[in-house]
C-alpha cells in the first residue's frame, strides 16, 4: 500500500479514500483522512466532522459560529 499522503506513515492497514471530485487518497488513519479532507469552520477554524451548518457557500460547525460572523437563521441539526 502506499504512503499515507498526510504523515507519511506505511501501514498494511492503511485505506483509500475516492473524493466526489474522483481524487484518490491514502491514508493510514481516520485522524489523517479528517486532516486532509474536512471542511475547516468558517468562524472558528476547527475541523468539520459532523454535518455543520451552511449558508451561501460558506460552511460552519454550528449555528453559534455562523452567527458570530453575522448569519441568522441557522440551526444545528439534531
Amino acid at each position: 500500500m502506499a504512503p499515507c499522503e498526510v504523515c507519511g506513515n506505511e501501514y498494511d492497514k492503511a485505506f483509500q479514500v475516492t473524493a466526489a471530485d474522483g481524487s484518490s487518497h491514502t491514508f493510514d488513519s481516520f485522524e489523517c483522512a479528517i486532516h486532509a479532507l474536512a471542511p475547516t469552520c468558517g468562524h472558528c477554524g476547527c475541523k468539520i466532522v459532523g454535518h455543520g451548518v451552511e449558508s451561501d457557500g460558506r460552511i460552519f460547525c454550528c449555528a453559534h459560529c455562523a452567527e458570530e460572523t453575522g448569519v441568522a437563521g441557522l440551526t444545528d441539526r439534531i
